[in-house]
């Protein structure tokens, strides 16, 4: 019965709960995913991202940021800000409109919805009628035209969103103004642009897209000129004089019209066909920018010839001679230009050109020579490649800090000098406590190092593992060089390339040694370097070796992919983490797991055939053990080419049915042939299942079989300094845990420091522990006599923990996806264990010590399990004792990627992708909270239309 009993309940426990535990989603890091538009603010200098899924982000200076949502999840299609004025208008794609405010709440801002709006016909009027098109929010601040399908301007009150019906332009009155050989009804459909004078609030220019331009006075509610193009018209851009304006077109032609006082129908100064005279895709936005010098700046989105360029999506810039056509990898969203915005100015003299790519942001000085780009310290395109891992290291210390970002500073001289230029609000968050490092493994080779300590994820190094490889493509290629001759003159920017050229390169375990410096990756192919942080360029011989994990096995042939091919001789590498080993997994198939252990100089490596050991101080191989079950012939075909039989996957789940009707009298005959270790143990997992078939709200967890496809798959890897053997000596150990609920434990004779070179690394294999239900095994610890977790490698030694308790016996936490298991060492004998009785089938998929501290005192602080589940919760378990603390729900359990990426800190936080370019960050610790903390100046307008400013502070905590 005392299973049926509730515990009891701790009111002084429950306080400390509150004290340490608290879950947050705090901010987003990277690119947003399907950008949809873009919107800037010159007044407040902070810019504005919409989304395809209903998402709007404001951006200004490094730390200011903003998030809204819309409730319907429609696309934002467009975005205004309204001038001089902390407020913004979204269009939907559902022709609904959002008017947002950054509002003072609590002493803190936000970004909050204050209406919507739908304009609506009169009775029976087509949806054309009301479909918005353009937006124009008038210098006034008091009302928004609406340009629609039909041809109707619509004007609409702000803030009410009040339709003034007795306002609207309507295209009969149009055509009232216009000689009557030029009117058509047809001629004033669909209204594609509104433009106000820069220089007379009470004009505004309309475009029709089938040409027709039309100068309208809003006093006298009349057309005052009219411009008739030849061609579809895309866009408008006034000059800053309001004497001249820009109209470009669908047939990739520009037109300079001139506004006189007389004419009422002017003709084109100017008609330009930059990319002409072949046919040209259309120019959809232009902007002319005027500079002290007389040369005008302009600037383009489009226009290339369409049967040899149609496919390129570019920008150009004009100066003069000088031309360039920007080449981006993805699709052009929008972009504007940060020019002088103060109405005094006599030129606009552009400094920067910003781009809303679909996949990146591209930001150009245009005041630099060569026109260079400007490194963005937030929006980083995260899947530039695609991620395939990632790995966090908390706390990094500042000599290695700064020789990571001078490795870095090195590759990025390419890049401008320019002061990031849309830096609008202030960034008041404390200074981070301290350096975290995420470190991203990528489909190409690559490994990217972010500083995660605060608000804004900024590349600071980029390492590419390619060099050590022959592949089809020379690293040494610049894809912008360019001929002197070349039309058009193209030059590819920003930094997307989703295409690898081999995806074998593809990087899927790190291990970062932040006391050393040393660097451990492996990939796709089997390989595994091993790198050391050197601060100048240098050229030398990569040293390689083989460990093949079939060595014991006969009959098996590997199905899968090669491994790749080395340079041979000297590899020149860049300064920065240079690899000094190559060790190559045979066959070499993805490398699943990864441990280095910096002072003993051992790296530990596991595929789905085995696991290795490596000494890299000697670079020699240790040992190797294969973990290949006769079943595992699914082991044997790689991830690359691997086709699973129908006629096999219906094999396996009609045995599953059979083994599950009789799982009883198979779980009784199992485990007859173990050691006597792993009997003892059998007999408590079958007391266990046992016990489980009595408890009603518990999950019976069914045992798998050994004939289960891919159960010598290794899981996990760690090193221990503990007792094996017996408990008066403590040696070093290797323990690996599989994929069918086999861990392994080897003691290690590492050679004193003296003798290190002189003496090999030897090693033998101590223990091997059978889970009796087989489950997948996701994760090791040892506890030492304190029942605290072993300190890292190297971390005893620089003072940053105190040396482990080796008096008391020490114990060993087996982490399966089904149950938590305490033994004690060395007798590896059952002690404690906690089941996941979740009737929906929960596993554990992610697993982490974290140290949690309290936010009342900094006198106390303990270590606690994360641990993420199949369903996308995060459990807090205690240790030793294997308490549930809190439940928090995270991520969509039908979000397999998210879960997949989930990556936890050492103090309480995590990340996870929620597209392939957004990391969404969270907090599970009360202490430690990363979140945007900024004021924006706004101003507030009098009745005497005087501007007065004050701050508001965002502390934009996301629910």
């Amino acid at each position: 019965m005392r299973r049926f009993l509730r515990a009891g309940h701790d009111p002084v426990r429950e306080r400390l709960k509150r004290d340490l535990f608290q879950f947050n989603k705090t901010v987003e890091h990277g690119f947003p995913h399907q950008p949809s538009a873009l919107g800037y603010s010159p007044f407040l200098r902070l810019m504005a991202i919409g989304t395809r899924s209903g998402a709007i982000k404001l951006y200004g200076a490094p730390g200011v940021e903003f998030m809204g949502l819309h409730e319907e999840n429609n696309t934002v299609m467009q975005i205004h800000f309204i001038p001089d004025q902390c407020q913004l208008v979204t269009l939907l794609d559902d022709n609904s409109l959002h008017l947002w405010s950054l509002k003072q709440h609590g002493g803190t801002s936000e970004l909050r919805e204050e209406h919507r709006f739908t304009l609506k016909g009169p009775p029976g009027s087509p949806p054309s009628a009301t479909q918005v098109t353009a937006v124009l929010p008038h210098s006034s601040r008091e009302v928004l035209y609406l340009g629609t399908e039909s041809g109707n301007i619509f004007v609409v009150e702000l803030p009410s969103f009040r339709v003034l019906e007795d306002r609207t332009i309507t295209p009969e009155a149009v055509l009232q103004r216009i000689p009557e050989d030029n009117c058509n009804r047809r001629s004033c459909e669909l209204v594609e642009a509104l433009r106000e004078h820069p220089k007379n609030p009470d004009q505004i220019l309309i475009g029709y897209s089938r040409g027709l331009i039309v100068l309208w006075d809003l006093q006298n509610n009349k057309a005052t000129h009219h411009f008739l193009g030849s061609q579809q018209l895309e866009n408008l851009y006034w000059q800053r004089d309001g004497s001249k304006f820009i109209s470009c077109h669908y047939d990739g032609s520009y037109s300079q019209w001139p506004v006189s006082g007389d004419n009422r129908q002017s003709e084109p100064l100017e008609n330009t066909v930059p990319y002409g005279p072949f046919p040209c895709k259309a120019i959809s936005k232009i902007y002319w920018q005027t500079t002290k010098n007389g040369l005008p700046y302009i600037i383009f989105q489009g226009g290339m010839p369409r049967a040899s360029y149609g496919d390129r999506h570019s920008i150009s810039v004009i100066h003069g001679s000088q031309q360039t056509a920007f080449d981006f990898t993805s699709r052009v969203i929008d972009f504007f230009i940060i020019f002088s915005s103060d109405p005094a100015a006599e030129f606009d003299d552009p400094s920067a050109l910003v781009v809303l790519a679909e996949e990146e942001l591209v930001v150009i000085d245009l005041k630099s020579a060569g026109w260079p780009a400007v490194h963005p310290p937030y929006l980083a395109s995260l899947h530039c490649s695609a991620i395939t891992c990632s790995h966090h290291v908390s706390n990094i210390p500042l000599k290695l800090w700064e020789r990571i970002i001078s490795a870095g500073s090195k590759q990025n001289i390419q890049y401008s000098s320019m002061p990031w230029p849309i830096d609008g609000g202030t960034n008041i968050a404390p200074d981070p406590p301290q350096r975290d490092l995420l470190l991203t493994g990528h489909e190409d080779g690559t490994v990217r190092f972010w500083d995660a300590s605060g608000v804004c994820l900024h590349l600071l190094y980029k390492l590419s593992t390619v060099r050590v490889f022959l592949t089809d493509a020379d690293p040494n290629d610049n894809m912008n060089t360019l001929g002197e001759d070349e039309w058009p003159p193209l030059r590819k920017v920003g930094t997307f390339d989703p295409y690898s050229d081999d995806p074998r390169l593809g990087i899927q375990k790190i291990y970062l040694c932040k006391y050393s410096g040393y660097l451990a990756v492996a990939g796709t192919a089997g390989q595994v370097l091993v790198m050391e942080l050197n601060d100048e360029d240098a050229e030398h011989v990569v040293d390689h070796a083989e460990a093949d994990l079939l060595q014991d096995q006969e009959g098996y042939r590997w199905k899968g992919h090669e491994k790749l091919r080395t340079r041979d001789g000297p590899v020149r590498f860049e300064a920065g983490f240079q690899p000094f080993v190559l060790v190559q997994c045979q066959p070499p198939a993805v490398v699943t797991s990864l441990a280095l252990h910096s002072e003993w100089r051992l790296v530990a490596f596991g595929t789905s055939h085995g696991f290795g050991l490596f000494d890299h101080q000697q670079k020699r191989l240790v040992f190797v053990k294969c973990t290949l079950h006769p079943s595992d012939q699914l082991a044997l075909e790689g991830p690359l080419s691997r086709v699973k039989s129908l006629k096999k996957s219906l094999r396996q789940s009609f045995r599953r049915i059979r083994r599950s009707r009789v799982s009883s009298r198979k779980r009784r005959g199992g485990g007859g042939n173990a050691s006597e270790v792993q009997e003892a143990n059998a007999k408590f997992d079958q007391d266990v299942l046992q016990e489980m078939e009595l408890a009603p709200v518990q999950r019976k967890i069914e045992a798998r079989s050994a004939e289960d496809s891919f159960t010598g798959f290794v899981r996990t890897l760690y090193f221990a300094d503990t007792f094996l053997r017996d408990s008066s000596r403590h040696c070093p150990s290797l323990w690996a845990g599989t994929n069918g609920g086999t861990v392994y434990a080897f003691c290690l004779r590492v050679p004193p420091a003296e003798r290190r070179m002189d003496e090999p690394v030897r090693a033998e294999q101590a223990k091997e522990i059978q889970l009796m239900h087989r489950a997948p095994v996701v994760g090791i610890l040892v506890l030492d006599g304190r029942s605290i977790p072993l300190p890292e490698p190297l971390e005893v030694a620089h003072d940053l923990s105190k040396s482990p308790d080796m008096q008391g016996s020490h114990q060993l936490l087996v982490v399966s996806e089904e149950q938590f298991k305490v033994f004690t060492l060395p007798k590896v004998s059952s002690k404690l264990k906690l089941k996941l009785t979740a009737l929906e089938g929960c596993r554990v998929r992610k697993v982490t010590v974290a140290n949690f501290g309290s936010c009342k005192t900094d006198d106390y602080s303990e270590n606690d399990l994360a641990v993420l589940t199949n369903l996308g919760d995060i459990q807090i378990i205690s240790l030793p004792f294997l308490k549930l603390q809190i439940r928090y729900p995270c991520i969509r359990k039908e979000d397999v990627s998210g879960i997949a990426s989930c990556v936890f800190t050492k103090y309480g936080q995590g990340f996870y992708l929620i597209s392939p370019s957004e990391f969404e960050r969270f907090s599970l610790s009360t202490k430690w909270l990363v979140e945007p903390r900024c004021i924006v100046d706004m101003p507030e307008v009098t009745s005497n239309n005087h501007v007065h400013k004050s701050g508001t502070e965002n502390a934009a905590r996301k629910s």
